[in-house]
């Protein structure tokens, strides 16, 4: 057979992988260059190639290359090719045009001159022409112009070879199928699926990598599923060639799939891309093979149904909009290199993203990058080797210089000193027991010196106290008021034994502030120092310096462990959110959804943080900005599980009006039981100590006062921190 000139186009970063592929199934004279390959071959290997590249766009028969100065150039050029040797004046056709000159500005321009050339030949030569057909052309032309040259080509492929036939169904921002199969096979997919390693997407999307993963594991042709190719109406098409490399193909697919096959399963906490990745798997014939299921990132783990021999973790998470805000993704890409740590040692690990900084987050030494593009987008391929060597531990935070000699404390500095060391004696025990990392130490035990001292540990194992001086009465002197607060600068370091580093320090005002936000920034680190504290089974990000509040009200410590006891299974709503920790706690204890309502959009940033600190998405965890008052006038959903926690008292400009616990409660709970399913539960909270429950308003309502059991023991000096209520119908 005769040897043709040929040429094959693909992702910027592939070429050589293409070219290998190509050589491997005995294509000549390669030629790699930018977004392609040239190389040499007879018909029998354009179809070949066509049916079994796994990384090719197009594979294209060049016709003719010449200048281009003019339309008339162009013109005359294309009309010279001897079209009536490729299609009839019955045949449908369409020319794709790429590339423009000073002559040639527009592509569609470029396409139409090239269009009539070929129509003009053929009418002079059969006395008839054919026509253009945009949908399903029996041959498509394909022009590409490029420093005033210009390439006129056969397209053998017809539409790109990534459209393998399987994929009908696709998520937001999918990954093209070439694509996929060159992060697989830059991955080292197939070595390690010959060997029977598993491969595992945790954040699957719409399957493309999971049914790739098994079209090269079981050597199936990926253009096997392919409707046409462009190749099929071309006058040289030599059907018998053609139909005997499909019946090789065939029987590569049947002894492919008779073998013992690799464990591939996807996950996803997205159902809606669950049940496209679904449909694809069963259109791509591979339904009795891969398995997918609904899961959030946090409950990744090692299959169990049987031993699995290590293998590779692939996924592509999202690196921009399109799930979310960059610091909620940094947590994201941090829980993941967690997980991976936790569950997947002796694995390999491959991470394909737009946005290699968000790679850093996982705390692994990427031994391998590969830049590649998805589309026009530069992304990297971060390869990883999931052992204990490979860990990069968190770099220990630079402190000051260790003081000089403790200058000797005040009498008073001394007595409020002594308080805390008896404090902590007494409830650091406890708190170990408990595995409580966040609790109040001290709440203005010596009236004297009006503070709260809370202490927060770290996952790090550090220590940090958090001081908040209550506003002294006006007839405490000013003087003597400022004397005190450094007093208790000077004695909570000594007697803590923490750096002053590592002391926040801040007087619990409220002020009004000109863009009419009742907090405000107080301080910023010079490192941003912010920290994760564990609670329960939650991670939860804590600012000891930036507000008012640290964003865990501790009191409510309680409560939040009883939600996520009661939460399995239900569908779960969280009015006046703050920083939806009650919602972490709620999806780790199983809830179907939840839904965080706030009015500040710092806050539910913050709360994004949260649930992607803990592996949670936004797809099945929500957050929502709207004003909670106004939320339950029109909400029409229902749950089984609300928690009700509003502020005593809010006069922000973002609300049509006042909010007054004591005079507005009997309205938020009548609204937010009209949410509520029937046998559900709505716990009410509020901080107000003169708070009085109007229990008569209320009697259609079972109501059950369990403000005793939300109390702890740091919280029992003062048992009117807050009220709580169960509210059932």
């Amino acid at each position: 057979m005769i040897s043709m000139n040929l040429f094959a186009t693909c992702p910027k970063g592939l070429e050589g992988l293409l070219y290998q592929e190509l050589d491997a199934i005995g294509a000549q004279h390669l030629k790699e260059t930018v977004a392609g390959v040239a190389f040499e071959g007879d018909i029998a290997l354009a179809y070949r190639a066509c049916l079994w590249s796994r990384l090719a766009n197009k594979i294209l028969l060049p016709l003719a290359e010449f200048p281009v100065g003019d339309q008339n150039t162009l013109y005359n050029g294309a009309r010279n090719i001897p079209w009536e040797e490729h299609l009839g004046p019955q045949s449908t056709l369409l020319v794709d045009f790429i590339g423009s000159s000073g002559a040639i500005r527009n592509t569609q321009f470029g396409a139409l001159k090239i269009k009539d050339a070929i129509v003009d030949r053929i009418r002079d030569v059969t006395g008839d022409r054919p026509s253009v057909s945009k949908q399903h052309p029996d041959l498509r032309i394909n022009a590409r112009l490029n420093k005033g040259k210009v390439t006129i080509s056969l397209d053998l492929s017809g539409e790109s070879l990534h459209r393998r036939g399987y994929r009908t169904k696709q998520g937001t921002a999918p990954m093209k199928e070439n694509l996929a199969a060159g992060v697989l096979l830059r991955a080292g997919w197939p070595k390690i699926a010959a060997r029977g390693g598993a491969l595992i997407d945790p954040m699957c999307g719409s399957g493309t990598l999971l049914v790739e993963a098994a079209l090269i594991a079981a050597d199936i042709a990926p253009g096997l599923g392919r409707a046409r190719f462009g190749f099929e109406q071309w006058l040289n098409h030599r059907n018998d060639i053609w139909l005997e490399l499909r019946e090789e193909a065939i029987a590569r697919k049947r002894a492919g799939l008779a073998k013992s096959r690799p464990e591939i399963r996807g996950y996803d906490a997205n159902l809606s891309v669950i049940r496209a990745a679904e449909d694809n798997i069963i259109q791509a014939e591979l339904d009795d093979w891969l398995r997918v299921s609904r899961k959030e990132l946090a409950d990744l783990k090692q299959p169990t149904h049987k031993v699995l021999e290590p293998g590779l973790v692939i996924t592509n998470p999202p690196y921009g909009e399109r799930l979310g805000d960059v610091e909620s993704l940094k947590l994201l890409y941090q829980h993941l290199g967690e997980r991976l740590k936790t569950e997947f040692k002796g694995w390999r690990a491959g991470i394909f993203t737009g946005n290699p900084e968000l790679g850093k987050q996982m705390r692994l030494r990427a031994e391998k990058k590969y830049r590649l593009y998805n589309g026009t987008l530069p992304a990297e391929l971060l390869m990883f080797s999931i052992e204990e060597s490979q860990f990069v531990s968190a770099a220990p935070k630079p402190l000051k210089a260790e003081l000089e000699a403790d200058a000797p404390l005040s009498s008073g500095a001394q007595m409020l000193a002594n308080r805390l060391q008896k404090n902590l004696k007494q409830l650091a025990k406890w708190a170990k027991k408990q595995n409580i990392n966040a609790y109040r130490l001290y709440d203005a035990d010596m009236p004297e010196y009006s503070a709260a001292i809370d202490l927060y540990r770290s996952e790090q194992g550090d220590l940090y106290a958090h001081v908040q001086e209550y506003a002294a009465p006006k007839s405490v002197d000013e003087a003597r008021a400022e004397q005190r607060f450094a007093e208790i600068q000077a004695a909570v370091p000594r007697a803590l034994d923490i750096h002053p580093d590592r002391v926040s320090y801040k007087q619990r005002r409220r002020h009004k502030h000109s863009d009419g936000s009742q907090y405000q920034k107080l301080a910023e680190r010079p490192d941003g120092e912010i920290i994760n504290v564990i609670e329960g089974q939650a991670r939860l990000q804590v600012n000891l310096w930036q507000y008012l509040d640290t964003g865990l009200f501790l009191d409510h410590r309680p409560v939040r462990l009883k939600i996520a006891e009661m939460a399995n299974n239900k569908r779960f709503l969280n009015l006046f959110c703050y920083t939806a920790s009650a919602s972490v706690h709620a999806a780790l204890g199983g809830a179907r959804f939840t839904l965080s309502v706030d009015m500040s959009n710092t806050y539910l940033k913050w709360a994004r943080n949260n649930l992607a600190l803990n592996g949670l998405s936004d797809t099945k965890h929500r957050t929502e900005q709207a004003d909670c008052v106004e939320w339950l006038k029109t909400n029409e959903q229902e749950f089984d599980l609300i928690l009700l926690d509003p502020p005593s008292f809010s006069n922000s400009k973002k609300m049509p009006g006042v909010l007054d616990i004591q005079r507005d409660h009997v309205a938020l709970i009548d609204g937010a039981m009209k949410a509520l399913a029937k046998g559900g539960t709505l716990i009410f909270s509020t901080n107000l100590r003169t708070f009085a429950m109007d229990r008569d308003a209320l009697s259609a309502y079972q109501l059950e006062d369990i403000t005793g059991q939300t109390i702890d023991k740091d919280f029992q000096r003062n048992p009117k921190i807050h009220q709580c209520w169960l509210v059932r119908w």
